[in-house]
């Protein structure tokens, strides 16, 4: 291994390897192409990023020579700080390139001269169409969790990036499961892998280190129970996560009203704020997290030791990737699953198939005296952080960084219809002053034209644009049958005394 690489491990306080970088490394600093099995939070980064650094040409002549294609903005940029800090030493240039972000500052970033990127599906798709992105030189490709990718629909994507990079190439593909599909994609674009699977040992060393609790709880009392269960004795971080959206989001502001330092991760969020509250969360100024599962997808903090499920997993799955977040590196962690009633039939399964050996969840609220001595909670807690207790400086501490919402929205407004684009360039008042002034103009040739008699009596008006007086004294005669509502024959009789005049003109 390159001396410089060794030399930004230490410094990280990397002094060890893990099983599946111990069957990895070997292999992959030698150029051959690998399967991975390992579920999340077992060292796959540094699995695959130190052999990509290590095969690196230094300087380099700007072109990307190694790709990682990851499924969430999260593991992007998670993976992109693990890669910065294990090259720094080796100056090697890497760019993140993901959605929810301007186009603009990712193409300079790859004009200016890369080594790796690291991207979604996406957006790597997008550049390298526009020819932004250079892929004709690439050396090395990694699919770091590729059954996420499957899932999220990007399988298609994936091909098309892989019929984009050389065929001399050394591919790596991370995976914690197996599906048919990812099967044929490694027969179809990778030579002779290696399968190498870390996944059952460690399956059993994550139910060892991690104590899990299954609680049947009442909906309405869910709030109260958590509120309390975060203030366990020496809990450190917590993660917990929602099914939906909408739940996340309520859950996060219910938790800072009770006077936790909480924020949320999830889909409705825009990139900007979903970052910087897991900015926030990384460094301590928020100590909850409440996400999704998508969204939490690849989100490595050190630290976390409570995770808690405000609703049963769908499947067993879900419910290892949630437990993962804790008991981490050897750490031991506190998993609480929330089940309701409708719930039960769901989760005895996911028991049984991971041999968890709890197919009843205990009943319990959140005064029971079994929650308080199972997660070590005094008990003289209420469903509210007393004041002596909120030290964390919370979310609004966090600082946004300069442009996050504000030039997505710009760019959608401009391309979101091809007849208006060209008017991008003129102030917003300038445009609502525009329409003021031509609306009302529409809405009276509308009015003209509603009806028969009314379009007759339009016909003088070419004549009458050459006299004045008449063009003056004719349209108060129109007001005034218009409005009056009388029947046809007094309009008739106004038509005739109109002709009269005429022929007296």
């Amino acid at each position: 291994m390159h001396p410089e690489i060794v030399r930004a491990l230490h410094e990280a306080g990397i002094e060890r390897t893990f099983a599946i970088q111990e069957l990895t490394l070997p292999l992959a600093m030698q150029g051959e192409d690998l399967i991975g099995q390992a579920r999340t939070g077992t060292g796959k980064t540094l699995g695959f990023g130190v052999p990509l650094l290590h095969r690196l040409q230094v300087p380099g002549d700007g072109t990307p020579q190694a790709l990682v294609v990851v499924p969430t903005r999260e593991l992007c940029l998670q993976v992109t700080r693990d890669l910065t800090d294990a090259g720094k030493h080796l100056g090697v240039r890497t760019v993140a390139v993901y959605g929810g972000r301007p186009y603009e500052e990712q193409i300079s970033a790859l004009r200016n001269g890369v080594d790796v990127v690291i991207g979604t599906p996406g957006r790597l798709l997008d550049l390298a169409e526009q020819r932004h992105l250079v892929l004709g030189k690439v050396r090395g490709l990694v699919l770091d969790e590729a059954d996420e990718m499957l899932d999220l629909g990007f399988l298609p994507d994936i091909e098309r990036i892989l019929r984009m990079v050389p065929e001399q190439r050394q591919t790596m593909l991370f995976s914690a499961t197996m599906p048919g599909p990812i099967l044929t994609l490694a027969r179809t674009f990778m030579t002779q892998p290696t399968h190498i699977r870390a996944e059952q040992a460690d399956e059993s060393a994550v139910h060892e280190r991690t104590r899990q609790f299954i609680y049947r709880a009442h909906a309405m009392d869910k709030g109260e129970l958590i509120a309390k269960a975060l203030q366990a004795t020496d809990r450190g971080l917590a993660m917990i996560f929602s099914r939906t959206k909408r739940t996340a989001q309520k859950l996060a502001d219910e938790l800072t009203e009770r006077g936790f330092a909480a924020g949320a991760v999830h889909g409705d969020l825009g990139q900007g704020a979903r970052e910087k509250a897991l900015r926030a969360f990384r460094s301590g100024k928020v100590d909850i997290l409440v996400a999704t599962d998508v969204a939490a997808r690849g989100i490595d903090v050190a630290g976390v030791t409570h995770v808690i499920n405000l609703q049963c997993p769908d499947d067993e799955k879900t419910y290892v990737h949630r437990i993962g977040r804790t008991g981490r590196a050897g750490r031991e962690g506190v998993a609480i699953t929330l089940v309701d009633w409708d719930e039960e039939p769901r989760w005895k399964l996911i028991s049984e198939t991971l041999g968890l050996g709890k197919p009843e969840p205990v009943e319990t609220y959140s005064t029971s005296p079994h929650l308080f001595a199972d997660l070590d909670i005094p008990t003289d807690v209420t469903g509210r952080l007393p004041l002596s207790k909120r030290t964390r400086a919370g979310l609004d501490a966090e600082p946004e960084t300069q442009g996050e919402a504000k030039r997505p929205r710009r760019n959608r407004r401009r391309t979101r219809g091809g007849a208006d684009q060209h008017q991008g360039e003129v102030e917003s008042g300038a445009r609502q002053d525009s329409d003021a002034e031509t609306r009302p103009a529409r809405r009276r040739q509308r009015r003209r034209t509603r009806s028969g008699a009314e379009t007759a009596v339009q016909q003088p008006e070419a004549p009458a644009a050459g006299g004045e007086t008449d063009a003056g004294e004719r349209p108060r005669r129109r007001r005034r049958r218009r409005h009056s509502g009388e029947p046809a024959g007094e309009a008739g009789d106004t038509a005739r005394s109109g002709n009269a005049e005429g022929g007296a003109a």
